[in-house]
Parts: C-alpha cells; structure tokens; sequence
C-alpha cells in the first residue's frame, strides 16, 4: 500500500466537511496519481489536476490511465498547450497550470468540474498562483460546491492553509522508500555561478559522481543540471554510457521517451523537469549539481533572463525523493554539509523576481488589476506591479484605471506573454501570419545562439514537433496575414521589435559591437559575433551584470532603420530642442526613436523664450563664475551682502542660491539679449545687480555702505565689505590723524575695522576702537616707527594733529 491510500479517507472527509484541504506527501507516495482516482468515487464531476509542468502533465495522466487499464484520452486524459487528450468518458483530466488559468479566464464557474487538485505548490511558478487564487475566489463567489485540494512535498504549509482558507492539513509523512545522501563535493574548490555561466571545472566533477555512481550502486542514474546547455556539456563528458536527457526545450515524444522503461543501465540527464510529479523507470541513484536556473528581471531597463543560483534544502529534498520511488537508493549531493546549511529553506517565489506583465494581465481580466483581495500567498511587489502596468498601457491591453480592454482581453488570449502576443497580432499583417507564428514561438523558449534568424532557419528544417506544434496553435490565433516580400532578418527583427521596442538599438560605431537600444540602456554584442556590423539591432534578449556597464546581447536580429521606425513607431518624436548641453546653448531640430537620435540639424531662429530657459538652465548647472565678475560687480554684490547682513529685508539676498534662483529677474534682459554662453560672458552684472534694489534702499545704498570714505589727509579710500560682518578700511596711521573714532557705516549701527598701516604699507594694527589703540597702542607703535621713518609725522597727541 502507498504510504498516501492510508490517508484517503481522511482526504476526503476533509474536502466533503471543509471543501478545501492542504496535502502534504514526501515524492513516491502517490498523491499525485492515486489521489485524484480515489476522488474519482467521492465527488461528483470532474476532477481537474493541475501540474506546473507538461512533461509531468502528460506522465500523471499516463501513469493513472494505466493503474486503470485504459487508454489516455478515456476516463484519464490531459491538456497542455498545444496538445488535448480528452474524451467524454473522461473523468480526470490533468493540466498546466497554465491552460487551468486560462480556462478560468474563460469560464470561471468550471462548469461540470467538481474538485481542482493543485500539485506541487512548492513550486511557486506565477501560474500556479494565479491558479490558486483564482480557484479560492471561484469558490468563494461562484461555485461553493467546487472543492480544492493543494497538494505538496515541501511546501510552507500553514501559508498554503491560510491561502485556501481552511484548517485541514493532511499529511502522508511515510517516505516510500529510504534514500541514503552521500555528501559529493569537489575535490578542489570551483567558482559560483555567474549569470548562465557555470564553472566548467563543476561539470568535470558531477561526470565523474556519475561514474562513481555507476560503480557503486546498480540502477539508472538521474542527473539534475540547470539547463540545456549543461546537460550537452555533462552528455559529452560521458561517453561510452547510455545517456538520454530530459529537459523542457525537447518536444513532446523524446520528454515521453524517457519515462519509458529501458534496457540496460541508463543516466537521464534532466533539468528541474524531473524535480516533481513523475516518475523515470528504473532510477536508483540520484546526482544532484545542487544548481537551479531561474529568472530575473532588470524593471528599470526591461531586461529580463535566467540566471543560474543554488538550490533550496527543500528542492534538494525533491530531487533526493527521485530515487527512492521505486526501490532504496541513493543521492550524491555535489557539495557539503556545511554548504547544504546555508541553502535557503525554500526557492524564492517566481511573484518575486520574475518579470509580472502577464501576471498583472491576468489580474486585470479577472477584474481585480492589483491582485487585492485575493487569495495570493504572497503579494506582488508594488514596484514590478508599477512596470508591468505601464507596459500594459503601452500596448493598449488596459486602460489608465489599470482595467482591460478589448485588445487586452484579444492579447490574453493568445497565452503567451503579452509582448509576444502583441507582436503576433501587430506583425502578422506586416510580415504573415505563418512567419509571425514562427517567431514567436521561437522567442517562446530559450533561442539557442546570439543570431535569431540563423536559429530560425534552422529550426523551419528541423523535426521539433513541440515548435511546429506551438507555431500552429499561434497561426490560429495571428489572424489574417498573408506572406510579404520581406527577407528573413527584416522579418525575424520586425516581430522582435513589436515585442521589445525599448530594445531596438542603433550601433555606436559603423561595424562595431556596442550599441545604444532605444531604452538609452547601453548593449554589446560578444566579441566575434555573426551580428557584428550590423547597423540596426532588434534585440529579443539581453541581460546585464552588475559589474558590466553595458548589457550582453543574447539574441538578436538585424535589421535597417526603416524597420525599426515601424517597429519601434511609439516611441518616435520629432520635435526642436533648445537646451543648455556640454557648456553652451544647443538649439536643433530632430527626430529620435527613444533614445536614438535619427536626424538633428541646427535651428538658426530659435523659440526666444525657450533660449532663455536654456541660459537660466546652463546658469543653473555651472553657476555664477559662468558670468565675467569684474572688479566693480564683486565690489557691488559685496556691499549688498553687507547691507543684507547688516540690515536685513529689503535689502536683497546675494548668495549664489539667491541669484541662481532668480536670475531670469535680475539678469533677465542680459538673458534675453542673448543666444549663447560668450554673451552671457559679457553682460553687464553692474547694471544687473542694481536691479535687485528697490528704489528706497537704491537711494540710499551710498550712505548705508559707502564704496569709499573721506580720511582727515584729505584722500577717499575704498571700503573693502569682503566679509560682511566686518567692512574694512586700510591707511596709513599717519591718514587716521585727527580721528578721535573709527567711522561708523549702516545708519550708525556698524563701525569699520581699521587695518593701520606702517608708511611701508604694513600692518601695525587692527582696530574698530580707535580711541583705545591712540591710548594704549599708539605709544607702542611711535616708539617702534618713528626711527626708522624719520621723514613721517609722529605727534605725541594724534587726536589733534593734521
């Protein structure tokens, strides 16, 4: 008996009583096969069971189809995209999540459906969140009869409870069989993975785990690698073996072929396929690389891609589970134990991370377009939320209020990413249906290769029946469109920038690799690439490194700049510009696709009062030494300081804040009199500064701070008000004769620091006291001097000498 037929009745009491439930049941227990058959008897209806994956759809629905002795397509069927076994004798049909949200999206009260089982919710895709919170609404609103069982190995369980609304937790804890870890790391330490980039060194070491495996243990060998890319690189380290692989970039049949039982010893080189809701025939031993590949997403450059992390303790516990399903295994784990603590419990949510355009599209066309009030485990970030409505709103499909419309709901429609919907329905007209078709479902999955069109080519003469599967399922969605004359590239680079305009990008250099996208993000091709040259890009894929100040272009086509002013036809502006820009006034007219400037030429009559906002711009930037400050405007702006400072309002701030924010008052007619930085040079600020006086305090500027004083020798000397607290008048001791006090400026509120000078012009002594230094200090500095300037007058009374 399978450890989870002795919680069946307990199953289902808890979705008769409660009409929800939360299932927990470690990998090989049979929740996935055994759960919906034995519902099969208690519920009315339909039972639905939605998997995250294809490949894991299409094997439950097999599996259970067997364990009845029937054939797929009778009381046991499946839908995935593109792919529909389903008969009217079908009782339990099992889907993705992503065909149960859309047909939520179509029909909400699942009519003839009378329980959903949500598989593997660990997993946390975007769609199986939806798929959740859709169900829950739909049992809160519509269908209170329809019951919902979420069933997982690993996940957070109290989360998914309160999720679904309900107190039953059903747990099946008894492992079918034991799995024993062997801790595998490296013999010498290798580097992290870097964005995709995986330390080849890592993939020598999990070859050879494999082939220690072999030895060690009898069975198939299960290998988890991130991605594609590493399964080639692992299969051709292992030669000599029988090796298959298992990843989602295969078509339907070769998936299909592996969960087959074999001949012979066999290694099945997988990615995260295989993590869950299958089973490979045969396995013994698991090899875990102890790596994921997941997505990440740039908001604030629109750059999306796969990046390559550690996995969770929980997933590693998924992946473990694989060998024990059949029969006691075994696991090789390709890192240590102190490592394995440090992983993360669970994998990060994809709501987290990923890219949530569609995810807020769905939203919008269940009528709740910022998710509130349903049933998510967990919130979507406020500021990915932010972007993928603004690109909704981009492409038509909501409206300001963040509601669908009636091209939004045709975009949804297609079920595939709302860009790559846009661009099937927009470029189908322009390029043909069958060749729009072609390149989205291309874009769909990871394009092998830097060269779109070189990958297109190839795949046309290819025997991929999930691509051709995929290209006439969206040729029935495209329209019309009947075939053009344009060549392939243009073609490929067209639907492409449909999808990505802010990533149409212009090449720096002629025959270079760097280019500028249209975004105003920075993008480089690699070194050697086919693309090189190329004057126009439409860029599907580009990722950057934080230690990179440019993107990497991934894949690309190229195309000429009339395909991208199509393409790219939003986010095209012509217009003038007069603006402040690499220390002069610029005034042009152009043309520009987003950040791209197509056309510029000079203006040579330009709009006068945006010239002057362009000068107080550049006045702004570089500040006041962007005028010529002679020595009379320095003395001027100084005695208004004092006078400021001094006396207060209304006497004007002269501060380089003060001027700078209202220099189109007081510069103004300079500003307006001129067209560039060289007559700025030459205003006259005098004149200028004069403006910032009202006429009371202009009348009276002279006396309040005089530019020179009368001294008793009969000379005026100038006033230096460099530090407004203390204006100074420097002369000769012998000129101060016959003051009995130092003058007093400020309507007799401030006196003036006498700096006295020896006959030779050097300081003897600093005062604003003159009574006190004829006193005390005078004496000193008449014995001192007198000797040595015998040809100057040193009276012993200096108050009464001429």
């Amino acid at each position: 008996m399978l450890p989870v037929e002795k919680v069946l009745p307990a199953i289902g009491d808890a979705l008769r009583n409660a009409g929800a439930a939360v299932l927990v049941a470690p990998p090989g227990t049979g929740k996935t096969t055994i759960v919906p058959l034995a519902l099969m008897d208690r519920i009315p209806g339909r039972i639905v069971v939605a998997e995250p994956r294809r490949v894991a759809a299409r094997a439950a629905a097999r599996r259970m189809a067997a364990l009845l002795g029937d054939r797929v397509g009778g009381r046991v069927g499946y839908a995935v995209r593109g792919d529909r076994r389903v008969g009217a004798a079908t009782r339990v049909e099992v889907v993705t999540t992503g065909v149960l949200v859309r047909r939520l999206q179509r029909d909400p009260e699942l009519p003839g459906v009378g329980a959903v089982i949500l598989d593997e919710c660990h997993e946390r895709h975007l769609d199986s969140d939806l798929a959740l919170a859709f169900c829950v609404d739909v049992r809160a609103t519509l269908r209170p009869d329809l019951r919902l069982l979420a069933a997982s190995a690993t996940a957070d369980t109290a989360a998914l409870a309160r999720a679904l609304r309900t107190e039953e937790i059903i747990t099946a804890d008894e492992a079918l069989y034991p799995v024993d870890v062997v801790w595998a790391p490296p013999p010498r330490p290798v580097n992290a993975p870097h964005g995709l980039r995986v330390d080849p060194r890592l993939l020598d070491h999990v070859a050879a785990t494999v082939r220690r495996a072999l030895a060690d243990h009898d069975g198939d060998v299960l290998v988890f690698l991130p991605g594609a890319g590493e399964i080639a690189a692992v299969a051709s380290r292992l030669r000599g073996a029988t090796v298959l692989t298992l990843h989602g970039r295969q078509d339907a049949a070769a998936q299909d072929a592996v969960l087959r039982p074999g001949t012979g010893r066999r290694v099945v080189l997988a990615s995260a396929v295989a993590e869950s809701s299958l089973t490979v025939p045969g396995v013994r031993v698991v090899v875990d690389a102890g790596l994921s590949r997941v997505p990440r997403t740039d908001h604030a450059r629109g750059l999306g891609t796969l990046v390559t992390v550690p996995v969770s303790r929980s997933t590693a516990d998924q992946r473990a589970g694989r060998a024990g399903r059949e029969a006691p295994g075994a696991v090789y784990r390709c890192w240590s134990p102190a490592q394995h603590d440090r992983l993360p419990a669970q994998p990060e949510p994809e709501i987290a991370v990923a890219d949530l355009t569609g995810f807020a599209l769905d939203l919008a066309c269940w009528g709740h377009p910022d998710g509130a009030g349903l049933a998510l485990p967990d919130p979507p970030p406020a500021g990915a939320m932010q972007v993928a409505f603004q690109t909704l709103r981009a492409l038509g499909a909501v409206d300001a209020g963040g509601r669908v419309t009636a091209r939004g709901r045709a975009i949804a429609a297609v079920g595939a990413h709302p860009r790559l919907a846009r661009a099937l329905l927009d470029g189908a007209p322009m390029v043909g249906a069958d060749r729009a078709a072609q390149v989205v479902a291309l874009l769909t999955d990871q394009v092998p290769g830097e060269d779109l069109v070189a990958a297109w080519r190839q795949q046309r003469s290819s025997a991929d029946h999930h691509w051709k599967t995929e290209v006439r399922r969206l040729r029935a969605e495209a329209g019309d469109g009947s075939r053009t004359d344009l060549p392939d590239d243009l073609a490929a680079g067209l639907v492409v920038g449909l999808a990505y305009p802010e990533r149409l990008a212009r090449a720096r250099q002629p025959g270079g690799t760097a280019y500028l996208m249209v975004s105003g993000t920075a993008a480089d091709l690699t070194p050697g690439s086919a693309l090189a040259g190329a004057a126009w890009l439409a860029i599907a894929a580009a990722d950057r490194d934080q230690s990179r100040p440019a993107a990497r272009i991934r894949v690309a086509a190229a195309i000429d700049e009339a395909t991208a002013r199509v393409a790219g036809a939003d986010h095209l502006t012509r217009g003038q510009e007069v603006a402040w820009s690499g220390g002069d006034v610029v005034a042009r007219a152009f043309e520009r696709l987003g950040a791209v400037t197509l056309v510029e030429r000079p203006l040579r009559d330009p709009d006068r009062d945006a010239l002057d906002r362009a000068l107080a711009d550049g006045l702004r930037r570089e500040g006041l030494a962007l005028l010529r400050w002679g020595r009379d405007a320095r003395a001027l702006r100084e005695r208004l300081a004092f006078c400021r400072h001094a006396l207060g309002a209304p006497w004007p701030d002269v501060s380089d804040d003060a001027l700078l924010g209202t220099a189109e008052q007081w510069l103004g007619p300079e500003l307006h009199a001129a067209r560039r930085r060289a007559d700025l040079e030459r205003a006259d600020i005098v004149t200028a500064l004069r403006r910032l006086l009202p006429w009371p305090q202009a009348a009276a500027l002279d006396r309040v701070a005089p530019e020179r004083l009368p001294v008793p020798g009969g000379s005026r000397l100038r006033v230096d008000y460099a530090d407004p607290q203390a204006p100074v008048l420097a002369l000769r001791v012998q000129e101060a004769f016959g003051w009995q006090q130092a003058p007093v400026i400020a309507d007799g509120r401030v006196p003036v620091l006498l700096h006295l000078l020896s006959p030779a012009g050097r300081p003897v002594a600093i005062t604003n006291d003159l009574e006190s230094f004829w006193r005390t200090g005078y004496p000193r500095v008449r014995a001192e001097l007198r000797g040595r300037y015998p040809r100057h007058a040193w009276p012993e009374d200096p108050t009464t000498a001429r």
